[in-house]
């Protein structure tokens, strides 16, 4: 017995030991399987979003009358002004279909140095973009001399070399008698058998026949802002959407839009608010789509055009922070494209041509986001070498560019648009690299610099950085500690932390040579008595001073505007007898019924 209890025993720790490796070779898999579906993505970092459906047609108008929304978001319109479905529709007869060409749009994405498009095969206005043969909401039905611009556009991109990828409103459908209106809040009258209704017998078939008759699709774009859980979405029908892709296109991407978080197993990249650029350095995948006016799809009346500058920015800033930027055209019901839109691709397609090694296949480093006030930093291994790229936005006064947080010693640098790859001389003490630029710029969008090195960069996260003129910030966004309250820049007041008595801050930050280094301190006092502070480099010495009462400053006169006052106050000289690493604490002697507002501490 006791053997056979023991013989009973060991096979089943064996089964739970294979158990265990098979749950983690499963896990392992799953996560490889993610990795493999979203590398062409991420080394991709550039599409494009194309919104065109029957909202082009009306131009942002309707019946004399501009959109009723003050976001003027053009193809909210059906919706936004109260339009019938019947009268929608004929919006189908506006349409010049001898001269829309999908390639030309492939042409134009290929030109700027887009990798994929994104188009809006069917938007919440539940009209489908393809000949569709669920329901009878498509340009066929409307307009029998129409094409199926999915299967041009598709057709273009394989010919092309670009991916193809389809947005789809799975949630909103302004169409079907049982698809979410946003109107429905008022009355609550739709159930969740009616929602399935909908669900199986226009979104199911809908996305099959999407998955089966254009190719290869790269991905689906779903547009359910938030977490299903809040919206009449079931989780049953979302897993139904994934086991479909899976089935018909197992590479297809699937975005966080559906209504799942990136951590889902079965969710490729997290998709960010509409024109929300990235924040903070992120590890997964994920994604901005942004516009280059401010309408998505074809508004008439657009005024709000983003320069190329801003635009390059964007896709620089999501790089340095492992992001892809997807941006948005919104064509004519003729198939054309805005003249601001071509210009602006036309130019971006030119600095990438020059400078794509920076942005294709590129990442970015743990850095804090805004660790310098001249630009951003995106990186790339190439085996051995490792290259960092400085993005410089604002070419510096005296042509030095100053970086700081990296302590490895660089074995060349050079501009990126030097083909010679003449070495740019430079200095480096610690974590500050000193690098002698041109005078003049070599692009009069964003130049940048080459660093290459031939170990493991060594960044130092924690090092306050110097800014373009020298000297060194020490505020929110570079303080240790995290005790006080952080306190955001509106209209007209700064960026600020709120102190309270026993709070302590503590910063960090490096000098390059010995000698006085003045210091100076940006606050606001709101009460009406002195608030006294202690401020102390570790080590070294003790500043002590009482800060007395602002007041208020004037922002616009004879408004009675007002905001408080932020003084710039010298604390004096403070010796610094060798060159390193120093720290300084500042908190608060006196208790006050008012709280500090703390802008920043100044050392130069």
């Amino acid at each position: 017995m006791t053997h056979f209890h023991l013989s009973q025993n060991v096979i089943y720790m064996k089964n739970i030991r294979l158990v265990f490796i098979y749950s983690v070779f499963m896990v392992s898999n799953v996560l490889n399987a993610q990795d493999l579906r979203t590398d062409w993505w991420t080394d991709a970092r550039f599409g494009m979003f194309i919104h065109w459906g029957l909202y082009s047609g009306a131009e942002g108008m309707w019946k004399g009358e501009k959109h009723r929304h003050f976001n003027n978001y053009a193809e909210w319109i059906k919706y936004r002004n109260r339009i019938s479905t019947e009268a929608y529709g004929k919006l189908a007869e506006r349409f010049l279909w001898d001269d829309i060409d999908p390639e030309e749009w492939v042409i134009l994405a290929k030109k700027a140095g887009m990798h994929y498009i994104t188009i809006t095969a069917k938007h919440h206005d539940g009209f489908a973009l393809w000949d569709t043969q669920v329901g009878e909401y498509s340009f066929k039905q409307y307009d029998p001399e129409s094409k199926d611009v999915i299967a041009e556009l598709a057709a273009a991109c394989k010919k092309h070399g670009i991916k193809l990828g389809f947005y789809y409103s799975h949630w909103v459908d302004w169409e079907h008698p049982f698809g979410w209106d946003h109107n429905r809040e008022l009355s609550d009258d739709l159930s969740a058998e009616e929602f399935d209704q909908y669900w199986q017998e226009k979104v199911m078939p809908q996305l099959r026949e999407l998955l089966t008759n254009y190719g290869e699709i790269a991905m689906l774009w779903f547009d359910m802002w938030i977490p299903h859980q809040e919206t009449i979405v079931e989780e049953h029908q979302v897993r139904q959407v994934i086991s479909l892709v899976r089935e018909l296109q197992p590479d297809c991407l699937i975005n966080s839009r559906l209504g799942l978080p990136v951590s889902d197993p079965d969710i490729d990249f997290e998709t960010l608010g509409d024109n929300q650029l990235g924040a903070i350095y992120q590890t997964n995948p994920w994604q901005t789509p942004g516009t280059i006016a401010h309408s998505w799809g074809y508004n008439a009346l657009e005024n709000e055009w983003k320069s190329t500058n801003q635009l390059l920015q964007a896709l620089i800033n999501n790089v340095s922070l492992n992001g892809n930027f997807m941006l948005n055209i919104g064509p004519r019901a003729d198939g054309s494209v805005p003249f601001e839109s071509i210009s602006r691709l036309k130019d971006m397609g030119q600095w990438l041509a020059t400078n794509g090694e920076a942005i294709y296949q590129a990442g970015g480093i743990a850095l804090r986001p805004t660790q310098h006030d001249w630009g951003k930093i995106t990186y790339k291994s190439e085996g051995e070498r490792k290259k960092l790229y400085l993005q410089v936005f604002n070419w510096p006064l005296d042509k030095i560019l100053r970086v700081t947080g990296i302590t490895a010693t660089p074995k060349s640098a050079y501009l990126l648009a030097d083909k010679l790859k003449t070495n740019l001389s430079f200095d480096q003490k610690g974590p500050f690299l000193h690098i002698d630029l041109p005078r003049i710029q070599p692009d009069p969008f964003v130049s940048v610099v080459v660093l290459e090195f031939g170990e493991d960069l060594n960044l130092d996260r924690e090092v306050a950085a110097e800014s373009s003129f020298g000297g060194v910030s020490l505020h929110a966004r570079n303080l240790l500690s995290h005790k006080a309250e952080k306190v955001k820049a509106d209209r007209v007041t700064p960026e600020h932390l709120l102190l309270k008595e026993a709070e302590v801050l503590e910063w960090k930050f490096y000098v390059d040579a010995p000698g006085e280094k003045q210091m100076s301190l940006s606050y606001a006092n709101p009460g009406i008595k002195d608030i006294d502070f202690q401020l102390e480099i570790k080590g070294l010495e003790t500043i002590t001073k009482s800060l007395p009462p602002t007041g208020k400053v004037v922002v616009e006169p004879n408004q009675q505007f007002y905001a408080e006052e932020f003084v710039d106050t010298p604390l004096g000289k403070v010796n610094i007898p060798e060159p390193g690493y120093y720290t300084v604490l500042f908190q608060l002697k006196t208790r006050s019924r008012e709280s500090l507002k703390l802008n920043w501490i100044w050392v130069e």
